[in-house]
């Protein structure tokens, strides 16, 4: 862009006094520029370079062709040699977001900051169905972070502006405009709704920030169209920021489910159905144990209205269901017979083979891991409602054997304070020294007393 503007300028002292621009056109080139200086320089010590070591032998999933030379990067790489992409920090606490694609499989992550210290990161946890990650390094002091936006409220030909590690160049920063808004079956992610820019994005983009002329990010640079020029898909922000505080407070992302095998409404088979194109979601198949068996929902509903917002095609009708928390009422419209009819569904939850990251490493301090506790594992343990973090691990020796918490027990409250979600527990603990000791009510199944109180204390590990 600064090209653009210098051959203007050029230009235009090329012309006789008469045709050269007013002095207004010139003060708004140079407040461009300088908009755009302001916003590299603000938003670049947020922006950091993550490189990866893969696991040895661990495959990838396999990118669709218009997309594999952006990829490429990553997949070619000898599990001995290094992988970089980008991220950018969105907490001063060391919670970094970027791409699913950039550390997935990785046995060691290491990010740099602007300022080139280097930090190990850890994994806070990981949403393959969006390309997203959240990564957090311990820094002795508060991070620079870049302001997030409102991708909501983009419009198409507004300036995009994207800085990132492109081959390895450092924070590089490149310019161009929001070319479309909700962008589907670009085939990238499960749930995909792109901003689409012609900003130059090149790997090692991956995870960096697509920013606004005011320095927000409004999205995370993710892929390009291989073969074509100036065709690049960002992330929106405001689903990263859901995805994001899901994986920060639970290190895993619940989404809403129904259980139904839908399918687009194609040409034909509209005509089939006596309803017109992309006029809704076709309905191909009921789950027998699904949250919708029961409903009245049947094979051959076309699905047109969800929670009250208009449905016409299968992509936006995935995004809906998965925003929905599990449990709530829905109130569904189909068309069957040609005629318009209600159905409620009562919304569960998304089946994952997805391990949960662990949101803190089984230490020796504490000798504890936590997970949060899903609707499912409630039912199984006869809870009332979904409450607390369930114990995934207890080492041997360590301050939670020694408190007497054993694997499968539901931490309820911390110092008479409800347990809300495993992020906050872990984040609680870790602001505890040596001597300190907090009391937790857990729930044991299968004891003979179901409900005690025990106290934990962080000691000095011993060699």
């Amino acid at each position: 862009m600064r090209i653009l503007v210098a051959l203007v300028m050029v230009v235009a002292s090329a012309l006789p006094a008469a045709a050269q621009p007013a002095p207004e056109a010139r003060a708004i080139l140079r407040a461009l520029e300088d908009a755009f200086t302001a916003v590299a320089v603000r938003v670049t010590p947020a922006v950091v370079n993550v490189s990866t070591v893969p696991k040895r032998g661990a495959p990838m999933e396999e990118i669709p062709e218009q997309f594999r030379e952006f990829f490429d990067e990553f997949k070619r790489r000898r599990p001995e040699s290094r992988s970089t992409g980008s991220g950018v920090i969105v907490d001063p606490n060391g919670y970094i977001l970027t791409n699913n694609h950039v550390i997935e499989n990785a046995a060691e992550i290491t990010v740099r900051l602007s300022d080139a210290r280097k930090f190990t990161a850890t994994l806070v946890g990981r949403d393959p169905k969006t390309d997203l990650a959240v990564l957090k390094v311990e820094a002795p002091a508060p991070l620079p972070v870049a302001e997030l936006g409102d991708s909501d409220a983009l419009r198409i030909g507004q300036w995009a502006i994207a800085i990132g590690n492109p081959f390895g160049l450092d924070r590089t920063v490149t310019v161009g405009i929001i070319s479309a808004t909700a962008r589907t079956r670009v085939g990238v992610a499960t749930y995909e709704n792109f901003i689409q820019t012609d900003a130059s994005i090149n790997p090692g983009n991956s995870g960096g920030p697509l920013l606004n002329l005011d320095g927000r990010v409004i999205g995370v640079n993710t892929a390009i169209v291989a073969a074509g020029q100036g065709i690049g898909f960002a992330i929106p922000i405001n689903q990263a920021k859901e995805v994001m505080r899901q994986l920060m407070s639970r290190g895993r992302v619940v989404r809403g489910w129904l259980g139904i095998v839908i399918q687009d409404l194609t040409e034909d088979l509209a005509q089939g159905f006596g309803v017109r194109e992309r006029e809704g979601v076709l309905v191909a198949d009921i789950m027998a144990s699904g949250p919708a068996a029961g409903s009245g929902l049947k094979p051959g509903d076309i699905i047109v209205e969800f929670g009250g917002a208009e449905i016409k095609e299968l992509p936006e009708l995935q995004r809906r269901v998965a925003a929905v928390t599990p449990g709530q009422h829905v109130d569904v419209t189909v068309m069957r017979d040609g005629k318009r009819v209600p159905v409620r569904i009562t919304v569960g939850e998304m089946p994952t083979d997805e391990p949960v990251a662990a949101l803190e490493p089984l230490d020796d301090q504490w000798g504890l891991r936590v997970e949060p506790v899903t609707p499912d594992i409630a039912r199984r343990l006869e809870l009332p409602r979904p409450a607390g973090v369930i114990v995934a691990a207890v080492k041997s020796g360590g301050a939670a054997d020694r408190a007497g918490l054993q694997r499968g027990d539901v931490l309820l409250e911390l110092d008479g304070r409800p347990i809300t979600d495993a992020g906050a527990f872990t984040r609680h603990l870790e602001g505890l020294t040596t001597g300190q000791s907090v009391r937790l009510y857990l729930h044991r199944p299968g004891g003979e007393s179901s409900r005690h109180f025990v106290m934990l204390e962080r000691r000095t590990p011993e060699p």
